[in-house]
């Protein structure tokens, strides 16, 4: 493992955060794996879980409530609020897509007494408005928990504001993000076609990859040395607990939500009630881009730079914009 004055390089710690994932989920996988029929949950019973998805939000709205309002004020952790908002502002509207352009396509809610019944718009017919809140709560939750852990828990791997300033351009190309992306595209779409019967297209996984691996693609290199990694693989296990409870006991077995199988991989666990694949690693992929652009955007608010110098290395000169005025006049 590469070392540099004594401490895990960013590479280093990158690579120990992806063991600690296939450690935890391989044997996880393996298990699972044995289980051959589904728990059955009778969802014409009464009263089944009534309104259970509109009190599940709590799951994001007291974290972010006690880490917001009580235990950031009290640690003195300081939150950029700038770098904070740009963050939401960002990463929202991919939830707000999926359940604006695809959730006709990609999910069902069969349990209509699981939500308040507002509808919201949505192309194709509403969706529950609790689908719009769980993407606004879910993003600003993972936010929270990673600046928290970052700026006091795992304060001591926490990167200096010196570094952050000091760099020449912050957009820069990773192949190998877009490689990874192509080559997780071309092989669910290989075994939709080869192992599953029927026809059907991976929509819903593609769309997770490229929401993930994009933001990976064009802004890693510059993510890399500033993210806390030890942050983020506790964030990335946090959600991943929350995600686990929230789809594998309640969501799928009460029938809060579901997935439409022709838009799936067609890989799923069966012992949690037939979850499909992709939403195993749904949150590992939102912690992993959310927390990509926060630092991102840290880093640009932090240098005080234009975004055009910050991203791209572009500065107008004195006499760029004396002759820019001049052309005007």
């Amino acid at each position: 493992m590469a070392v540099e004055s004594g401490k895990v390089s960013p590479w280093g710690s990158f690579k120990v955060v992806a063991g600690i994932v296939v450690m935890i989920l391989a044997p996880a996988a393996l298990t699972l794996h044995t289980v051959k029929v589904a728990p059955i949950v009778d969802r014409s019973a009464a009263g089944l879980s009534r309104y259970g998805y509109t009190y599940s939000l709590l799951l994001f709205v007291v974290p972010i409530v006690v880490i917001g309002l009580w235990l950031a004020p009290r640690e003195g952790v300081r939150i950029s609020k700038r770098a904070f908002l740009w963050t939401i502002g960002l990463m929202f509207p991919l939830g707000a897509a999926l359940d604006f352009f695809f959730a006709k396509s990609f999910l069902v809610f069969p349990n209509p007494y699981a939500t308040l019944g507002i509808k919201a718009p949505a192309l194709g017919g509403g969706v529950p408005v609790e689908e719009y809140v769980f993407y606004l709560t879910g993003f600003m939750a993972v936010l929270l928990i990673y600046i928290w852990l970052d700026e006091y828990w795992l304060t001591a791997y926490s990167v200096p504001v010196e570094a952050r300033m000091s760099f020449d351009r912050l957009l820069r190309f990773h192949l190998p993000s877009l490689v990874f992306a192509v080559a997780l595209i071309a092989a669910a779409i290989c075994y939709r076609r080869v192992f599953v019967p029927g026809a059907g297209f991976p929509g819903y996984f593609v769309f997770l990859v490229v929401t993930a691996l994009g933001p990976s693609a064009a802004l890693l290199p510059s993510a890399l040395p500033v993210v806390n990694w030890r942050a983020f693989a506790l964030t990335s296990m946090v959600m991943l607990l929350i995600s686990l409870l929230w789809e594998a006991t309640l969501g799928l077995p009460y029938g809060w939500w579901g997935f439409q199988d022709s838009a799936m991989i067609g890989i799923f666990v069966t012992a949690w009630s037939r979850l499909p694949i992709e939403e195993v690693f749904l949150w590992i992929a939102v912690t992993y881009a959310t927390v990509m652009v926060y630092e991102i955007v840290r880093r640009w608010k932090t240098s005080g730079k234009r975004a055009g110098h910050a991203f791209l290395g572009v500065r107008r000169t004195g006499a760029a914009r004396t002759a820019g005025g001049g052309s005007a006049a």
